[in-house]
């Protein structure tokens, strides 16, 4: 990996505080892009700092979502043209946004010391942020992987669509049993009411937690809205856009209730933790202690 050289910065108080939240989902078009950003925003509204990293690495749509044209993304940073801190975008309320790369297959073949690589860039930050949300790519590809094991929260997308909520119980499955990732926080999204999405979690739940050791957890529903809908057509977050819609409602008190979540005392979320543990990963697959 080639990433760009700079200085590593010493981590102050303030930078340490950062929580890592990976979103994901066992499949794609369960709306997890437009969650993450949302959410961003929310997190906000909620006087928090938050940066948004596009980590569908070789498929990016996050730009696009939001309607931005970066002139550097996630390559430039692996082929060591860029820093991580300079290809960070200004987003929408004040977020910032890592983008990353479209139609690069590159991007989708990095090796798990590339990945680790990636994440050590973090330690080269320079502004404070109080959220690290990583918008991941659909399924249990290697970077979802990567980036739900470091992570402090991850975030399980589901609709209610079978094929969601088998591949969700794959993708936690997968986390849990071959990687040690135990806890989980689950949002139903696309539904018709707040009792729908209790519904839902509850058909994931009941084969989840009867089948797997972990901690599961519901965070709350985004209905099904013709204003969010809208939103996306004009590539502005329906947050931003139409924040007393009952989908921006919705993602407000999301932002809430991801703001309240208790930490660990065993995984801080921590940034130093975030990239202290991609380095366990490198070191447990070359097999150094």
């Amino acid at each position: 990996m080639m990433l760009a050289e700079k200085p590593r910065m010493t981590t102050n108080p303030g930078k340490s505080q950062v929580r890592v939240l990976a979103v994901a989902s066992g499949k794609g078009g369960v709306g997890k892009t437009n969650v993450s950003v949302n959410l961003a925003i929310a997190l906000a509204k909620h006087k928090h700092s938050v940066l948004v990293m596009d980590a569908d690495l070789g498929m990016a749509n996050i730009d696009v979502m939001l309607g931005i044209r970066p002139a550097y993304d996630l390559y430039h940073v692996i082929t060591g043209q860029k820093t991580l801190d300079e290809v960070i975008v200004d987003g929408p309320e004040g977020i910032s946004i890592i983008p990353a790369s479209s139609g690069v297959s590159r991007m989708t073949e990095l090796s798990l010391s590339e990945h680790a690589g990636l994440i050590s860039a973090f330690d080269q930050i320079s502004r404070q942020v109080d959220f690290l949300i990583i918008d991941t790519a659909a399924g249990i590809a290697e970077s979802v992987i990567t980036f739900s094991k470091a992570a402090q929260e991850v975030l399980v997308v589901v609709c209610d669509e079978p094929a969601s909520i088998t591949d969700a119980y794959a993708l936690i499955k997968v986390l849990s049993q071959e990687h040690g990732v135990k806890r989980f926080q689950v949002l139903a999204n696309m539904v018709r009411d707040a009792e729908h999405g209790r519904r839902l979690f509850s058909k994931l739940a009941n084969v989840a937690e009867n089948f797997l050791d972990i901690s599961l957890g519901f965070v709350g529903s985004i209905p099904a809205d013709e204003k969010l809908k809208e939103a996306v057509r004009s590539q502005t977050p329906v947050i931003q856009a139409f924040p007393h819609s009952p989908s921006g409602i919705a993602f407000f008190q999301l932002g809430k209730r991801i703001s309240q979540l208790p930490r660990l005392p065993s995984a801080t979320g921590y940034l130093e933790f975030f990239i202290e543990r991609s380095h366990q990963q490198y070191a447990v697959a070359r097999g150094v202690s």
